[in-house]
């Protein structure tokens, strides 16, 4: 797949049950979502809305399908973290290892930059030894993104009958400094700043 043809734009409630869709193998098959049962589509629509209220959600799109998404969110939550937030992506299946991933994360990584966000964090099941659930494939992924490990949490997810630890790792985008610059809503960027970012908006269909 070339990537020049990957498009990357805003998703909306609307596409919740395509996303859902990507994302429903990783809670019935693997232990990269700690979820055990698939949302309601209405679940799903109220989790991108909320979102949406102050991170970017993000689409990668190739004639018309969805091949996957990203989306930030609060890392914690307490006003002090502010400038930190938690990152997830998703790639649809048979769509993986084409460079969708790295076209959402760069992405993304921009928005955040605009946003004013300093952090990125993510938070990774990971397996003593690889297994047909959830392997180490997505801490390398990470490192190979920039990301440095942080933190490991031990035997704190059971899933399939199996206790998995789970890890975290940063990126630092941005300078720390004394007085950080105010942390711009998603929503509050605008198309002509998205646009120039290499991220479309979607209209509402």
């Amino acid at each position: 797949m070339d990537r020049q043809d990957i498009r990357i734009r805003t998703a909306s409630v609307e596409d919740a049950e395509e996303l859902l869709a990507i994302y429903k193998p990783y809670v019935e098959k693997t232990a990269i979502s700690f979820e055990y049962d698939v949302p309601e589509v209405s679940e799903f629509r109220r989790r991108i809305a909320h979102t949406l209220e102050k991170y970017p959600y993000l689409a990668a799109e190739r004639d018309g399908e969805l091949l996957g998404y990203a989306y930030m969110g609060p890392f914690v939550g307490r006003a002090a973290y502010d400038w930190a937030a938690e990152v997830s992506i998703y790639v649809k299946e048979d769509k993986r290892k084409l460079g969708v991933g790295k076209c959402l994360y760069q992405a993304l990584e921009a928005v955040a930059k605009a946003q004013n966000i300093l952090n990125l964090n993510v938070c990774i099941g990971y397996p003593d030894q690889d297994d047909e659930y959830l392997t180490k494939n997505s801490v390398q992924y990470h490192g190979h993104m920039g990301y440095q490990m942080v933190g490991k949490f031990h035997n704190c997810g059971y899933k399939f009958g199996r206790w998995y630890h789970m890890v975290w790792m940063e990126k630092l985008i941005g300078v720390h400094v004394d007085r950080p610059a105010a942390v711009i809503p998603f929503l509050q960027l605008g198309r002509e700043v998205l646009e120039k970012l290499g991220v479309d908006v979607q209209e509402n269909r």
